[in-house]
């Protein structure tokens, strides 16, 4: 799969919350650094955040506003757009450069405000 195609069926995968075939998407030793807590996720626990919205809303849906294959990868900046359970709409604006090897995502590193997160009960532990 090219990379852009990559980005491309990666985001559907995360709009319809699909956790499996999302894992397949990944380099099995992948990591997933957040900018709002310097912390690296592996694939499992990033799965887990996935599930977690999917739990707290009712749809999600990417924005591209920007999307280049840069080397070794793709720079992709977004607009995650959420309808909570109750109806509520959110809007989180994010910047991601992810890191590609042999077709799979080998790490994402995620520039994005957290605070929009809150209106969704918050960014899981």
């Amino acid at each position: 799969m090219e990379t852009l195609e990559l980005a491309r069926h990666f985001l559907r995968l995360l709009e319809e919350g699909d956790q499996e075939k999302a894992r397949a998407c990944y380099a099995e030793d992948a990591r997933i650094w957040h900018n709002f807590d310097d912390y690296e996720q592996d694939v499992d626990e990033n799965l887990q955040t996935l599930g977690w919205m999917v739990k707290n809303s009712r749809s999600r849906r990417y924005d591209i506003q920007r999307l280049e294959e840069i080397e070794g990868g793709y720079l992709q900046q977004h607009v995650l757009r959420i309808e909570t359970r109750s109806g509520e709409q959110i809007a989180m604006p994010a910047c991601v450069v992810v890191q590609v090897r042999d077709g799979r995502i080998a790490r994402i590193e995620e520039y994005l405000d957290p605070a929009s997160a809150v209106k969704l009960g918050g960014i899981p532990d």
